[in-house]
């Protein structure tokens, strides 16, 4: 599972504040950041600002994700020396999950092979523009699932673009010795495994355990192909409506055992169409113990691992499934996909057909766009940079100019005041505290339940 995800964020103080200057000089007397420090140890206790927390990104980023009404969508110029992020979308799957909100159907053969023959033509509309593109990340659906096409989409994009990370999403069903070799061929460093959980209770209860097999079984091949990729990642999701801690930590356990290279470990999100699906067939979403959860995973992970982002755990420097830690911009290709380019989010058509036909007239296939002010380019690297752990406050300021004191100083000072984060004045670096990186979990997973309702959006 990867977010593709779109901005702005963090509409949580919109008061005046103070020069970040002064605050800066405040937050410096009297933290000097030893090693380490930031980086392991557990949250905070304060569940009624973790729900004061997520009621305002709630509401606030449901207002940032509306993009209704204004101009034609239109998508924005390339931009010369910034890197780039390349996102295809695969929206075909074999069997489709109750909690997901991506774009995706069942697959059809000839209609997927039909779409990724767009996909490529749509790689070639980009290069016309002037678009190059330093990494690339196919998720989905499951991009997998005609591995023959996806790897002739990536030759392609590699024949098109300077392209040096690829990380690609797939399901336990696919990890067979030809679609390995096919992917390592392609040139793929990163594979992302959606398991969700090793419960065969939970697997049965999603639709999983048939198709995809036991948790025992999976667990045994992620041992088998460990040290194919640069990394292996395993996709997990915690804070089912049946997930006990003690079934959490059993997965953990086994997750330890596979020697995988990464985790990444996300709560529960569904949208609003999505939940009384969920209900009905998992259970409603308990909520009150999500921090208790985040911590059994924090406690039992670090280490051996250490955090690459406030959900994602790695034993070494890797790609993650948050691409947009890494690349400030990123292009959105394929139905249904979001991409966010110099300030303007847009959304690609979410009909099949439509986005096949568009795209064979030489169209860049848009559906929706939404420009965004300084500001909330400001909230958004805000939230992103932070979400990955840290924020080089002079790379923003040389990025964002003369407004990013102004709005950055109204973005800290609630975060400082909960301490949720703190300054490192050697580096001139904002870092999460160990509360602080619950904090972020919630509002990301706040952002993402509202880009997942955008997307229902867009079906209708």
């Amino acid at each position: 599972m990867k977010f593709n995800c779109c901005g702005p964020c963090l509409f949580l103080l919109q008061a005046s504040a103070p020069p970040f200057r002064l605050i800066k000089r405040r937050m410096s007397a009297n933290v000097a950041w030893p090693q380490g420090k930031g980086l392991s140890g557990t949250p905070g206790e304060n569940p009624v600002i973790d729900t004061i927390i997520g009621r305002l990104a709630r509401k606030q980023f449901a207002r940032a994700v509306n993009f209704r009404g204004g101009a034609p969508p239109a998508l924005p110029p390339a931009r010369a020396g910034n890197p780039c992020l390349l996102y295809i979308h695969v929206p075909f799957c074999e069997q489709l999950c109750p909690y997901c909100s991506f774009n995706r159907v069942i697959f059809d053969r000839a209609l997927c092979r039909e779409y990724f023959g767009a996909l490529r033509k749509e790689l070639s509309l980009y290069r016309d523009r002037g678009f190059a593109f330093e990494g690339l990340y196919a998720g989905g659906g499951t991009p997998t699932v005609m591995i023959d096409e996806l790897a002739a989409t990536l030759g392609h994009a590699k024949s098109l673009y300077p392209i040096r990370e690829i990380s690609v999403e797939t399901n336990p069903n696919h990890l067979t010795d030809g679609h390995l070799e096919v992917l390592k061929k392609a040139g793929v460093n990163r594979l992302s495994v959606g398991i969700q959980s090793f419960d065969d209770t939970l697997l049965k209860a999603m639709d999983r355990y048939e198709k995809y097999g036991s948790g025992a079984s999976i667990a045994a091949r992620l041992k088998e192909i460990g040290g194919m990729f640069d990394t292996l990642n395993a996709d997990m999701i915690f804070n089912f409506a049946g997930q006990s801690a003690e079934s959490l930590k059993a997965d953990i356990d086994r997750l330890l055992e596979t020697g995988v290279d990464q985790v990444t470990y996300y709560p529960l999100m569904v949208s609003s169409k999505t939940r009384e699906l969920v209900q009905r067939t998992l259970g409603p979403v308990p909520e009150d113990r999500e921090r208790d959860f985040y911590r059994v995973i924090t406690e039992r992970l670090v280490p051996p691992y250490r955090f690459s982002s406030a959900w994602c755990f790695s034993r070494k420097e890797a790609m993650i499934d948050e691409y947009v830690v890494d690349y400030d911009d990123y292009a959105g290709l394929g139905s249904g996909s979001i991409g966010y380019l110099n300030g303007t989010c847009y959304a690609n058509t979410f009909d099949i057909r439509g986005y096949i036909d568009r795209v064979n007239r030489g169209e860049i296939p848009l559906a929706a766009s939404k420009v965004f002010s300084p500001g909330d380019q400001v909230r958004y690297d805000f939230l992103m940079k932070l979400f990955g752990l840290f924020l080089d406050i002079p790379s923003m300021r040389k990025k964002h100019g003369r407004p990013f004191d102004r709005h950055f100083s109204r973005l800290l000072i609630p975060f400082r005041i909960v301490d949720a984060v703190r300054y490192d004045y050697r580096k001139d670096w904002l870092y999460l505290t160990p509360r602080g990186r619950y904090y972020w979990v919630v509002m990301m997973r706040e952002f993402f339940t509202a880009v997942n309702n955008f997307r229902d959006y867009c079906r209708q």
